[in-house]
C-alpha cells in the first residue's frame, strides 16, 4: 500500500511509508531489530561498501526498513522534501540540523524565543568550535535581511516559539534568506507538517520533536529532520558521522502513532481553544498566549499560513506571583505537571522563559498548558475549581 501525490495530508499519515516490501503483506511494517546485517560472500560485502546504502541493509547504524518506513511517511508529509533522517531525540534533531550546514567560522541568527536546549547548544557547543551566534526579535519578519552578514549561513525559526508563542512571518525570512544564499531551518514541532507544510514553504531542514504529536503517548524519544532539495545528502553524512541512529523499537512507535495524528491534532485543536477562549474570559488571566486568538503576537502570520492550531499554549496568571501560580498548579487534578507535551494526556507546567533581548511583560507569571484528549468541560472545570484554590490562598 502506498500514496499518491494527490492524496490529502490526512490520508497520507495512513498511507505514507508502507512499502509492500517492507509491509509483507502486514499492516505495520514490523520491528527489524539489527546489528550485524551477513552478506553472501566477500564480493557481496565490497560491492556493498561501495555503493549508497540508502534503503539497503548495510549495517544495524544505517536502519532497517523499521526506520526506513517512518522515515519516508515524515518525508511524503512535506511536498517537495528529499528525504528524513530520524534521531534519538528532538535535541538531537535540532543540533545534527545545525552541524550539517554551520562550519567554524561562520554565524547563526538565532530566533530568540527558541527552546532552551537549541539556546544551550548554540552557546556551548556551536561556540567551542568557533560558530558564533547573533539572536533575533521573532517578529522581525522581512527586517531579518538587514541582520545577515558576510559570515551568515544559516538562519534557525521556530514558529510558534514554545514557550511564548509568537508567530513568525517564515516566507518573509525565508525570501530574505534565499536571496543571500543562506539556509533556513525551522522547529515545526508544534504545526507538523498537517498544519505548516514548511519544505512547501521553501524551508531548507525541517525539525519535529517526534517525542510529541507523531508519537502521541508520551512514551518514546525521537526526533527527525527533513530536508527539502540539496540538503538531504548533507545531512544525511552529518548525521551518520556523529553516529545518531534511532532505536528500531521507537521507530515503530512513532510510525503507529503517526497513523492517528491527523484526528488527535484536530482534537488537541479544538479543544485548546475552547479552553483558550474561556480563559480569556477569566478575570484572573491577563493574557492568553495562543496563535489562534488576536491578542497573540504574530496571529496575521498564523492566519495567513496555517491550517490550524495544535493544544499547546500559555497565559499570564495577573496580578500573580511564583506562590499563587504554585497553588494553581498544584490544586490541578486532570492536568500532569511535567515536561514535554503532545501527548494523549493534558499537562501544566509553570514557564520563566529566558531569552537574550528581554522577554516582553505578560502580565504576570506564565503557566503553559498543553489540551490533551480529555472532554473539554471537564478540563475547564478543573481549571475552574483551581483559580478558585488561588482565591481561597490568598484570603
Amino acid at each position: 500500500m502506498s500514496g499518491d501525490d494527490t492524496d490529502k495530508p490526512a490520508t497520507r499519515v495512513v498511507t505514507a511509508g508502507r512499502r509492500e516490501e517492507w509491509t509483507q503483506g502486514i499492516v505495520n511494517p514490523p520491528v527489524w531489530r539489527a546489528s550485524t546485517i551477513l552478506y553472501d560472500n566477500v564480493a557481496h560485502l565490497r560491492e556493498a561498501a561501495r555503493g549508497d546504502s540508502h534503503h539497503k541493509l548495510y549495517y544495524g547504524r544505517r536502519g532497517t526498513p523499521t526506520q526506513w518506513a517512518l522515515a519516508d511517511a515524515l518525508t511524503e508529509l512535506e511536498p517537495g522534501a528529499e528525504g528524513t533522517f530520524l534521531y534519538c531525540s528532538g535535541a538531537a534533531a535540532v543540533n545534527a540540523a545545525l552541524l550539517s550546514v554551520l562550519e567554524p567560522g561562520d554565524e547563526l541568527l538565532l530566533v530568540d524565543s527558541a527552546y532552551d536546549p537549541t539556546t544551550s547548544f548554540a552557546a556551548g557547543f556551536l561556540r567551542k568550535f568557533g560558530i558564533t551566534t547573533r539572536h533575533y526579535d521573532p517578529l522581525i519578519g522581512a527586517g531579518i535581511a538587514e541582520m545577515i552578514g558576510d559570515n551568515t549561513r544559516a538562519i534557525l525559526l521556530e514558529s510558534p516559539g514554545s514557550l511564548t508563542f509568537e508567530v513568525q512571518d517564515v516566507p518573509a525570512i525565508v525570501a530574505a534568506a534565499k536571496a543571500r544564499g543562506v539556509a533556513t531551518l525551522l522547529d515545526n514541532t508544534w504545526a507538523t507538517p498537517l498544519l505548516f507544510p514548511a519544505i512547501e514553504r521553501g524551508v531548507d531542514l525541517t525539525v519535529l520533536a517526534c517525542t510529541k504529536y507523531v508519537v502521541g503517548h508520551s512514551d518514546v524519544m525521537l526526533g527527525s529532520v527533513t530536508a527539502g532539495p540539496g540538503f538531504f545528502a548533507k545531512l544525511r553524512n552529518t548525521s551518520f558521522q556523529l553516529g545518531q541512529v534511532a532505536s528500531p523499537d521507537d521507530c515503530w512507535l512513532g510510525a503507529r502513532g503517526l497513523r492517528t495524528m491527523a484526528v488527535r491534532l484536530k482534537q488537541h485543536g479544538a479543544s485548546g481553544l475552547a479552553v483558550a477562549n474561556w480563559l480569556a474570559d477569566r478575570p484572573e488571566v491577563a493574557t492568553v498566549l495562543h496563535p489562534a486568538l488576536p491578542g497573540c503576537p504574530g496571529h496575521d502570520f498564523f492566519t495567513r499560513d496555517f491550517n490550524g492550531a495544535s493544544g499547546l499554549f500559555a497565559f499570564a496568571l495577573r496580578d500573580g506571583d511564583e506562590a499563587s501560580r504554585a497553588v494553581f498548579v498544584d490544586a490541578l487534578r486532570l492536568f500532569g505537571i511535567g515536561y514535554s507535551w503532545g501527548g494523549y494526556e493534558s499537562l501544566a507546567l509553570p514557564v520563566d522563559p529566558r531569552r537574550a533581548l528581554g522577554v516582553p511583560d505578560h502580565g504576570g507569571p506564565l503557566v503553559r498548558l498543553h489540551i490533551g484528549l480529555e472532554d473539554p468541560d471537564d478540563l475547564i472545570a478543573d481549571l475552574d475549581q483551581a483559580f478558585a484554590a488561588v482565591r481561597s490562598a490568598r484570603g
